[in-house]
């Protein structure tokens, strides 16, 4: 698995999940927002998380629009690989590569802690590295990580499957544990292909038992082996 990890002005975590991906065996090449063209080769394009262009306008907005997002749609749509962490998945959102749209959390405030969630479908290369079901912990750190999106796309990622993580407390209890509003406490969803995954959560950070765990290492195992 070949890695593009982009940088744009203010993201901050493109080290920790260039970290997360080498430690798992995959190969990492950085790229740039103002790149035409994603670096040859490329398998994975991941947007970390961070506060890209100071976050102004809306969470990803002016992200989304960057030059190197025309290349990120364009290997999507080829079914190319794409994760979006926290920001991420907000410039994801934004580009238009997932439906719906990351609101101000619904008690308006930022909030940084560890976090567990339930782990859906297990047959994709973000997944396949964790069990139907699996209550993990992980970190969140977020101010506008409230999943938002109209009732007909929400049925339809329900009746689809799409919903690839749930905010949950540790006995994987879903309606004890919802940090921010989303809906159906949904901390993460996939494209109609399942080649895009966009969450809100840090695996990346929780990789080292020195941190408090290594629960987030089984999504980059995954994406290596693929």
């Amino acid at each position: 698995m070949h890695a593009a990890v982009i940088t744009f002005p203010g993201t901050n975590r493109d080290g920790d999940i260039a970290r997360a991906l080498k430690q798992a065996g995959a190969k990492v090449t950085h790229a740039w927002h103002a790149d035409p063209e994603l670096p040859a080769g490329t398998d994975l394009a991941v947007l970390p998380g961070g506060f890209a262009y100071g976050d102004y306008m809306r969470t990803g907005a002016i992200a989304a629009r960057a030059n190197i997002m025309d290349a990120v749609r364009a290997h999507a749509a080829k079914g190319g690989y794409v994760l979006g962490v926290c920001n991420g998945f907000q410039i994801a959102c934004e580009a238009g590569l997932l439906p719906g749209i990351l609101m101000r959390n619904a008690g308006l405030k930022f909030v940084c802690r560890m976090q567990h969630l339930k782990v859906g479908r297990t047959d994709t290369v973000f997944s396949s590295g964790y069990t139907a079901g699996q209550v993990i912990k992980v970190c969140i750190a977020h101010g506008e990580g409230n999943y938002v999106c109209d009732d007909e796309t929400l049925t339809r990622l329900e009746n689809e499957n799409r919903v690839a993580f749930r905010y949950c407390d540790a006995k994987g209890d879903i309606s004890k544990e919802n940090p921010n509003g989303s809906r159906n406490a949904i901390a993460g969803i996939y494209s109609e292909n399942l080649r895009v995954l966009g969450m809100m959560p840090h695996p990346e950070n929780l990789i080292e038992t020195l941190v408090g765990g290594t629960d987030g290492k089984g999504l980059f195992a995954g994406l290596a082996a693929a």
